[in-house]
């Protein structure tokens, strides 16, 4: 069994409304509650975070399974929304849809497109960031498939 180990220091100096600081390999960033919820809005925050780990992760998998299938590939994009929900005080992950666009070859024979069709829907499945929040934040897929 192999097991990778990442590692992340965090600094934050006062408050609710203070701006912190995060290091992690590449990723260095100031670090606030969004404004969104009535914080400063200066460098990323979790919500922003966790939305672009499962988007990457989805991205990259879905990327990972194309190549594996030796699809026609063109291009691909991602565009996902996160969205959470205040009730009473308690801030909730509700969701998070991811809306990818894949273009393969216009030679792509049907066989091709059936399969990239299962291979989008595969990806989210396998992304290591969706099985992890599996259970407590729904995603939802509205591909664009050319």
């Amino acid at each position: 069994m192999a097991e990778h180990h990442f590692h992340l220091k965090a600094d934050w100096p006062g408050g609710r409304n203070s701006e912190g600081y995060i290091e992690a390999g590449n990723l260095q960033t100031k670090i606030s509650i969004p404004p969104e919820m009535d914080g400063p809005g200066i460098g990323t925050n979790p919500d922003e975070m966790l939305l672009g780990a499962a988007a990457t992760c989805y991205l990259i998998t879905l990327a990972a399974m194309i190549e594996r299938a030796e699809l026609p590939l063109v291009e691909m994009s991602l565009e996902s929304e996160g969205i959470v929900d205040v009730t009473k005080g308690i801030f909730t992950y509700k969701e998070i849809i991811h809306k990818p666009s894949v273009v393969l070859k216009s030679n792509a024979i049907e066989k091709e497109h059936n399969l990239l069709k299962k291979l989008v829907e595969k990806a989210e499945k396998g992304c290591m960031i969706s099985r992890a929040i599996q259970g407590n934040v729904e995603i939802e897929l509205q591909p664009d498939l050319r």
